[in-house]
């Protein structure tokens, strides 16, 4: 059942990786963000991006989160046998983690849709901007829940806690994402989360 789990993870993963995607790329290419500090330049960088998009990422991202969701669980119940408080930890963590998650990632689909669907006028930017700021919570508490998680799971594994080897400590999305950093690839998160979940679901 867990194997199940994982594997529906790491879908969810990569199909959320594909919304974010939806958010991140027009017709010229990849958005780039520092040019949303200019309002000229950010109607030119939008003026291609139809109304889909911005909709379909936001109902992917919707059903993608919450199919991730499960193999969090997934791997917090396995945690049980091994150490119950990291379990409960990470339980906890997990749901910090999806619920506010996927309200931010709802927030940045309506965002753009509404600056596009409102004719990318300089109040439309001022409008979604200050919105978006008002509304930055649901992305920390959200990123907040991911690291505690994460950690939790590093740190069992790398101290030979779980039947894993101890190497099996950088499938997981907090040393993944240090190494994908530095990369310009969309959607690092997903992309780390995708590996982590593919990796377990072949060890455990």
């Amino acid at each position: 059942m867990i194997k199940a789990l994982l594997i529906v993870a790491f879908i969810g993963h990569v199909i959320c990786g594909y919304s974010d995607c939806l958010l991140s790329y027009g017709k010229k290419g990849r958005l780039d963000l520092k040019q949303i500090k200019d309002p000229q330049k950010m109607r030119e960088m939008f003026e291609d991006v139809p109304l889909w998009q911005p909709m379909a990422s936001i109902l992917l991202g919707t059903l993608s989160i919450t199919a991730f969701t499960f193999g969090y669980m997934a791997l917090s119940s396995w945690m049980y046998k091994y150490n119950p408080t990291l379990a409960y930890i990470m339980l906890t963590a997990s749901i910090f983690f999806a619920v506010p998650i996927v309200v931010h990632h709802v927030i940045c689909g309506m965002v753009e849709w509404f600056y596009i669907r409102f004719n990318m006028t300089d109040e439309a930017r001022e409008i979604v901007f200050d919105f978006q700021k008002k509304t930055i919570i649901t992305m920390v508490v959200g990123y907040a829940g991911l690291l505690v998680f994460v950690v939790c799971l590093f740190i069992a594994v790398v101290t030979g806690q779980t039947e894993l080897p101890v190497w099996a400590c950088v499938l997981n999305t907090l040393p993944l994402m240090l190494l994908l950093t530095p990369t310009k690839f969309a959607a690092k998160g997903n992309i780390a989360g995708a590996i982590m979940f593919l990796g377990l679901t072949i060890l455990i």
